[in-house]
């Protein structure tokens, strides 16, 4: 089998956790000790992946899926005590920035990161592996670098809303000089996320963890891509977007789904070569293993809702060039791992594509038992090329999914999935998963936690708050619990 399709394994588990949930003592999940704490439990419980979602940073609504930066790393996830190691930080700033708290609190942080950042910064002497980090990814580095710096200067007003000199990249490039010190301190916060990253990647390597990353389908408006390429994106004279991306409305949403995130200038895009994508996924899978491509479907055809519309009732279906996409794309990254993210309002066309790349799409058992021979349900898998989830970032958790299940539905999932004498039925959820013929089986820690969905879910689609803020509690890697997954996946043979 082609190493692209089984990820140079077959048969394994994995846990998805942004790292923003992961616990810690400053406000959010970091790169720190407790990251590493969560690679020794995978690898005790014999996962041999870990789906971080992106790490990019965050804006306005808290979502790594509307970046204002698709290239950069989160200056959050930067752990203050490695800082300290190197002598950037004293213990008592340490110690005025402790914040043990169960949520997120993303206002907290952007009013206090970045000045202890600030603080470790004018410390730091550039030296010469900061010299080679900043010259290799120049590329996107000094566009995101005067991006921030910008940002700040205009009280992060979006870029739209700058003065005439600053909305042209070209023209803001050069006075770029005037900007330096700024400039200076968003390098070397990519320089250090990069350097704490790295060494807990090849920490999780050495246990024999690899890393999913996601790379959403779309870019934010308000983002250094749309304002350094303006020009591969539909917009007006005025850089505002002609059209703008969603979802049709559906049972769920008889509105449809508005995202706001402006579309891509396909034909451009194409006669280039597709270079802007390139660079794209360089940088990604210089971050990550495996990546999963979100709202795969929209690369066959997107939703194309007018700018400025309340809803999205009255877009329309667009054709998008995705086969000669991802075929430019085999050829520059012929080792690529991918997962397609095959979810939604599915047409023939997304079908052949995802036949055409050979990437394994996703499987969701909370799909499963609502049609009686859903593609969802294991049985009805066509081979072992797929991912199957319990549940996901945007979905209920399993617990709360299933105290909502009734009727047909309910029926159909007693049929179907197996009881295990004294389990429970989230564990019941996550051995049918383990048990399917799925080369990869991924579950949410809160499945493993049997969260609900007050105590656990991360992000409701169409919802603007309240949303990234879910941070697990610094009791999940307990003995018991490393048994019992452990002794799950041994059953279902995942865990070698």
């Amino acid at each position: 089998m082609d190493p692209r399709k089984n990820f140079g394994f077959r048969h394994k588990a994995g846990v998805i956790l942004p790292v923003s949930s992961l616990p810690g003592k400053y406000g959010i999940g970091t790169f720190g000790p407790e990251a590493y704490d969560f690679v020794d439990f995978l690898s005790d419980t014999g996962q041999k992946c870990w789906q971080v979602l992106p790490l990019n940073p965050t804006a306005y609504g808290d979502s790594p899926y509307q970046s204002p930066a698709a290239l950069a790393g989160n200056p959050y996830f930067i752990d203050p005590e490695l800082l300290a190691a190197q002598g950037l930080l004293t213990k008592k700033e340490l110690a005025g920035h402790k914040r043990k708290a169960p949520r997120v609190d993303y206002g907290w942080l952007f009013e206090n990161r970045c000045r202890l950042l600030r603080r470790a910064y004018s410390r730091f002497t550039p030296d010469k592996a900061y010299r080679a980090f900043v010259k290799k990814n120049e590329n996107w580095l000094e566009s995101y670098a005067l991006f921030m710096a910008l940002k700040e200067r205009y009280g992060y007003r979006p870029w739209t809303a700058w003065g005439a000199e600053h909305r042209s990249y070209a023209r803001a490039l050069g006075q770029k000089a005037a900007f330096e010190p700024e400039l200076g301190f968003w390098r070397w916060c990519q320089y250090e996320f990069a350097q704490q990253w790295d060494s807990l990647r090849r920490y999780a390597h050495q246990k024999g963890i690899s890393v999913i990353g996601d790379l959403p389908i779309y870019v934010a408006h308000d983002s250094v891509d749309v304002w350094a390429d303006p020009e591969q994106f539909l917009l007006d004279e005025n850089y505002e977007p002609t059209v703008v991306a969603g979802c049709p409305p559906d049972g769920f949403s008889p509105d449809g789904q508005l995202w706001g995130n402006p579309i891509y200038n396909w034909p451009l895009m194409e006669s280039q070569g597709f270079a802007w994508w390139k660079k794209r996924v360089k940088q990604a899978f210089g971050m990550y293993d495996i990546l999963r491509i979100d709202h795969f479907r929209g690369f066959a055809g997107y939703y194309s809702i007018p700018f400025g519309d309340a809803t999205a009732r009255n877009g329309v279906w667009r054709s998008a060039p995705g086969l000669q996409l991802f075929r430019a794309l085999n050829a520059a990254f012929p080792k690529a791992k991918i997962i397609a993210e095959d979810l939604g309002f599915i047409t023939e066309d997304v079908i052949e594509l995802l036949e055409d790349t050979g990437f394994p799409g996703m499987k969701m058992l909370h799909f499963a038992f609502y049609d009686e021979d859903s593609e969802n349900l294991p049985r009805m898998f066509k081979n072992s090329n797929c991912v199957v989830y319990s549940a996901s970032h945007d979905s209920d958790c399993t617990r709360t999914w299933l105290q909502g299940l009734n009727g047909l539905a309910a029926e159909r999932f007693r049929a179907e999935c197996p009881h295990r004498p004294g389990q429970s039925r989230v564990y019941d959820v996550i051995e049918f998963a383990m048990a399917s013929p799925a080369n990869l089986a991924m579950v949410p820690m809160q499945d493993y936690l049997q969260l609900t969905n007050a105590q656990g879910r991360i992000n409701e689609p169409a919802t603007a708050a309240g949303n990234w803020t879910w941070r697990v509690s610094s009791r999940y890697n307990t003995e018991k619990r490393r048994a019992e997954i452990l002794a799950l996946l041994k059953r279902t043979k995942r865990n070698k």
